[in-house]
């Protein structure tokens, strides 16, 4: 397994150095974006309102905050927004150029929403370093590998001219190992749940490529497609969706693979008696458990990103069947069900991964359980009847030492009757029933093993 896994190692590497993309050269925007902050809000001309409710027409006076205009104020050209309105000191970002003439030298182009998205980023990490602590640090650490892999080579090799498949499975590769090794560390736990994950995605991608064909898609299924072709040229629009296949179910495959592999070494953990059969059969209860749970994960995912395009088709009339059958929707069905076919396949194949590698029963615990069985077998208390017996004088039982664990028993002196004295009255009548006498203190053990050794010996040799 250890081989196997420098292996994938290994031609990943050899694969992103073949695979690198030399210098991609991208066109200069028509316009630059500067930031810039709201100072006044100015109401409309008639001519110029909004022919909507819904829609709103502002003007606003804004103070560019960067570039050669740095600090000075300008008016831009009417705003229509819908159901919103502009403050004071509201932070936008406009386009423009420096070579225009003032009075149409910037529009508005945007809010500047990168505060708020970092107030959340840093939420978000404090939150799974709080509870993950080292191992969360090294989470995110994984998190921004993933992110310089997709955009340091991804991107800039599909641009290049790259199969965009072939580069997906190598992105994928090489993310799945930094994050694994980097978050979990290098184990035989990780090295399972990397052979189960890669094992996986060989699957998905077969099955992609095979309902991909057979649905004829052509991977046109947006504007973004359109003007991607149109800027960049020669690029698979189609072999970009089976890239995207790969690349989506990367996510939901980690989580799937380390969970079985991480479960499977906590059960030899907790009892190294088990086999490789036993340990098969427990964690795959948990892993049914788990796929149960996460099966519908890919299509609630598409459902709510897409939630205004399938209502956009309910308004328009069109049944399930005819939204299903369009290449819109059905690319998302495939990518989805084929995905999800390859989670599940994670389950037994990282599973059976897992068993393997942690062996069948220890020799340690098979020893400790046949040392427990021999002592247990081995440990002779003798007959029964063997036991010491302490001569004792003539009218008393013999005195026996108690064995060990025993409880020493003394007998007990039969009860005496009272005879009559010869020559006494006897009276005529019956005699009177006498009150029983008050029982003798209690001895205690101590004392009556005291009595008993004075009779053997005599008192005086006992002192």
């Amino acid at each position: 397994m250890v081989a196997a896994v420098a292996m994938i190692v290994v031609a990943t590497l050899i694969a992103l150095a073949v695979m690198w993309p030399a210098s991609v050269t991208s066109s200069d925007p028509a316009t630059d974006l500067f930031d810039a902050r709201v100072t006044a809000r100015l109401e409309c001309p008639d001519e110029l309102a909004a022919i909507s409710e819904d829609i709103t027409c502002e003007i606003l006076q804004i103070e560019l905050m960067e570039g050669p205009d740095a600090g000075q104020l300008f008016e831009l050209p009417p705003v229509y927004d819908a159901q919103t309105s502009f403050d004071a000191d509201d932070l936008i970002v406009v386009a423009g150029s420096p070579d225009l003439d003032a009075s149409i030298r910037y529009s508005f182009a945007d809010r500047q929403r990168l505060p708020v998205l970092a107030t959340l980023a840093v939420l978000f990490a404090g939150a799974v370093i709080l509870l993950g602590r080292e191992r969360g640090f090294l989470a995110l650490a994984g998190l921004g590998a993933s992110a310089a892999i997709l955009g340091l080579f991804t991107l800039p090799a599909v641009l290049d001219g790259a199969a965009p498949l072939g580069v997906a499975l190598v992105t994928a590769s090489a993310i799945a190992i930094v994050a694994m090794f980097a978050t979990h560390g290098v184990s035989m736990m990780t090295s399972v749940a990397l052979l189960g994950t890669i094992a996986s995605l060989t699957l998905t991608t077969a099955l992609g490529r095979l309902f991909v064909s057979l649905a004829q898609f052509t991977g046109f299924t947006s504007e973004e497609a359109f003007f991607l072709v149109a800027a960049a040229g020669d690029v698979d629009v189609r072999g970009l969706l089976l890239a995207g296949l790969v690349i989506g179910a990367l996510g939901a495959l980690d989580d799937m693979t380390l969970t079985q592999a991480s479960l499977a070494f906590e059960l030899r953990s907790a009892d190294a008696s088990m086999s490789r059969t036993e340990v098969f059969t427990r964690a795959m209860r948990v892993g049914r458990d788990h796929v149960g749970a996460t099966v519908n994960t890919l299509v609630l995912a598409y459902a709510g990103a897409s939630l205004p395009l399938l209502l956009l088709f309910v308004v328009g009339g069109r049944s399930w069947i005819d939204v299903a059958n369009s290449e819109l929707v059905a690319t998302e069905i495939v990518r989805t069900l084929v995905g999800s076919i390859g989670l599940v396949a994670s389950v037994p194949l990282t599973t059976a991964l897992a068993a393997w590698a942690v062996g069948g029963p220890t020799a340690e615990r098979a020893a400790e359980h046949g040392h427990d069985h021999d002592h247990h077998e081995g440990h002779d208390h003798g007959p029964a009847s063997q036991v010491d017996v302490a001569p004792t004088p003539a009218g008393r039982p013999p005195l026996r030492k108690p064995t060990t664990g025993e409880t020493p028993t003394v007998p007990t002196p039969p009860p005496t009757t009272a005879t009559p004295t010869p020559g006494a009255d006897t009276p005529a009548d019956p005699p009177a029933t006498t009150p029983p006498a008050e029982p003798a203190p209690r001895r205690t053990l101590r004392d009556r093993l005291r009595a008993d050794v004075d009779d053997v010996t005599g008192p005086d040799e006992r002192r």
